[in-house]
């Protein structure tokens, strides 16, 4: 019986995209029903009315400005007609508090901002006559503010400054932001001590062209850089080979010299420290020798990978799309995901505030879970993205692999891919990402709570926080990468979640040598390819910076230019690592089911067949009858 219940036999061959069928419904079932949860915590927040609150804004007494109001039980001043009122006005605009993000001012219903500063009450007066907006308590008369004694509690804190109201959320706010003195007097204070920030801002609007063309140059450099990494693969990986075993070697010269030198000078116990320490330095380096001896051939085979990796991107060019659309994806969703959980912040039942005295909508009893269960939602639902991504690669680079004319591949490998992760497989994918996600929340949980108790903790308590933050981030990045590849394995063999992975996984160990090296050597490459294109892209931007005189400051804009070209960088070269490992997986099945002969031919490539052939029987093996013209 295989794994999580499955009833699939243990022992059976790999069809490559032969039988096709659905996968883990279940678990498609389970991810439905928790979306159908995220659509209704949606739809509770605007019947409940925090939408409008959020856009329309209320006052201090519960009522939405821009519309009737119901009375709320025990709230007076509640339930007034405010159609005319489409404005928020605080009595208090600058009384913030930074830790818990609220103005404590008491906030009123207006039909005008005020865009004059009122010194008096005589203004305020002037103005409410003038403009039919009261900018006191409602039980207050305008044309008496100036003799009220409840001025002073119920009247906007003078002067009161000029406000505009907000584009889409018709609050009044000031228009000298300095107002806000709590807020910003880290940054007042820092402008007017010295013209730093002045020079940075003016640095980076100078020079947007600039920044702009040098994003677009590591956009296109990325892209070329999957293609031709093909080509410049050896060279990397022969070079890495040749620092280590120069840079071992080196080392040990320079301790031997070191400790003769020492020797000489009679100190016989420094002398002895570094004689051990070249010692070890010998051993290690005798045992790299070996390895890279041992390893050569499997170094050979990473080559090959990379080589076939590129013309994968050749021949399926719209492989290099597939990050824009996962972007897009995300930021689609993490939009919708801020915008839901602004709603909940005015979402709930009408509280009054025992230390302001004003009314809040709070989320109170079983509705307060609906904001943890929006937050897993936050990381199930990314995750889903990111592995439907993971998916729809592995199953266009499965299709090239498995697919012995490449003349007969389908028009568009990618959206055919896209069409039955989406018939076929979309429950495996919400499966593989509820894993990521419970070992993810206790994870940030672990990281709050290490945050929140900093200072306060003990030594002991910190140490095992740290430690248990680091064992699962290390499961994280290990059940990623077994996932990666169950992903692969279900393209190929459209069996469940559970079942591919363990299929992946005895693959993997039956070659954990060749993934050893591939993993080694080829995030080498990839690191040494994301280093040359921030390079790239930074030295074009000192000459380009250099050479526009406009402004003085540039490293704001060349840090700026520089940390988008290392994360477009990483995006795209990531994917050429997803393509590298897909065709590993291929490569090691088929080698292990196949032989060259009549009816077991070999799917792989050309450059594969030269490394496997070399690795399995030297130089002099002769190539199957089958791949000699592959």
């Amino acid at each position: 019986m295989g794994c999580c219940g499955s009833t699939e036999r243990t022992k059976r061959e790999w069809k490559p995209l032969e039988d096709r069928s659905c996968t883990d419904l279940p678990w498609f079932l389970l991810f439905t029903v928790f979306c159908v949860g995220m659509g209704s915590i949606f739809g509770f927040t605007i019947a409940t009315g925090g939408a409008a609150r959020l856009i329309f804004g209320y006052d201090s007494y519960g009522n939405t400005c821009g519309q009737r109001n119901e009375r709320i039980e025990g709230v007076r001043l509640s339930g007034l007609d405010q159609t005319d009122k489409k404005y928020v006005f605080f009595l208090d605009p600058c009384n913030i508090d930074i830790v818990q993000r609220k103005i404590k001012s008491m906030a009123l219903c207006v039909s005008v901002c005020p865009d004059e500063e009122l010194k008096t009450y005589q203004d305020l007066k002037r103005f409410a006559v003038h403009n039919g907006s009261e900018l006191c308590s409602y039980e207050l008369a305008g044309h008496k503010y100036p003799s009220l004694p409840e001025r002073f509690d119920k009247c906007p804190k003078l002067p009161v400054p000029p406000s505009k109201s907000l584009p889409v959320f018709n609050r009044c706010t000031p228009v000298d932001i300095s107002c806000y003195a709590k807020f910003a007097e880290a940054v007042v204070t820092f402008v007017s001590d010295n013209s730093v920030l002045h020079r940075l801002i003016a640095g980076v609007m100078a020079s947007k062209v600039i920044i702009v063309g040098l994003c677009l140059l590591a956009l296109v450099l990325s892209m070329i850089l999957m293609v031709i990494i093909r080509y410049i693969s050896a060279v990397l990986v022969w070079i890495f080979t040749a620092t280590v075993v120069l840079g071992s070697l080196g080392e040990l010269t320079s301790c031997l010299s070191w400790a003769y030198f020492l020797e000489a000078e009679m100190s016989r116990d420094n002398a002895q420290v570094l004689l051990v320490y070249a010692i070890a330095a010998t051993v290690f380096t005798v045992i790299l020798l070996l390895l890279m001896l041992f390893m050569r051939k499997r170094v050979a085979l990473t080559i090959a990978l990379f080589h076939v990796a590129g013309k994968v991107f050749i021949h399926l060019p719209l492989l290099t799309l597939q990050p824009f659309c996962t972007f897009l994806a995300l930021l689609l969703f993490w939009f919708y995901w801020s915008l839901v959980l602004l709603f909940l912040g005015t979402t709930g039942n009408p509280v009054q505030n025992e230390e302001t005295g004003l009314t809040e909508f709070r989320l109170t009893g079983p509705l307060q879970y609906m904001t943890w269960y929006h937050a897993v939602g936050l990381i199930w639902i990314s995750e889903f993205i990111l592995a439907c991504q993971q998916m729809t690669v592995a199953g266009a680079v499965v299709t090239y692999y498995f697919t012995r004319d490449k003349n007969k591949l389908p028009v568009t490998p990618i959206l055919s891919s896209s069409l039955r992760l989406m018939r076929y497989h979309l429950g495996t994918v919400a499966k593989g990402s509820f894993i990521i996600t419970l070992v993810k929340i206790p994870r940030l949980f672990l990281m709050y709570v290490h945050n929140q108790l900093k200072g306060k903790e003990n030594a002991c308590a910190r140490c095992m926080l740290k430690t248990c933050i680091c064992c699962l981030w290390c499961l994280e990045k290990c059940l990623n990468y077994l996932n990666q590849n169950a992903y692969a394995a279900t393209a190929i063999n459209s069996t469940s979640f559970c079942t591919s992975a363990r299929d992946a996984f005895v693959i993997l160990v039956e070659n954990a040598l060749r993934v050893a090296a591939i993993n080694a050597v080829g995030d080498f490459v990839l690191f040494l390819g994301k280093i040359l294109i921030v390079t790239s892209t930074a030295f074009a931007g000192v000459l380009l910076l250099n050479y526009q005189r406009d402004y003085a400051e540039w490293v704001l804009p060349l840090i700026i230019v520089c940390l988008f070209a290392f994360l477009v960088a990483h995006c795209f070269l990531s994917m050429f690592e997803i393509v590298v490992d897909v065709l590993f997986l291929c490569f090691a099945i088929d080698t292990k089911y196949n032989d060259g002969t009549p009816g077991r031919e070999f799917y792989m490539d050309k450059a594969l067949m030269v490394s496997y052939v070399w690795g399995t029987g030297g130089p002099g093996h002769s190539m199957p009858s089958s791949c000699r013209n592959c």
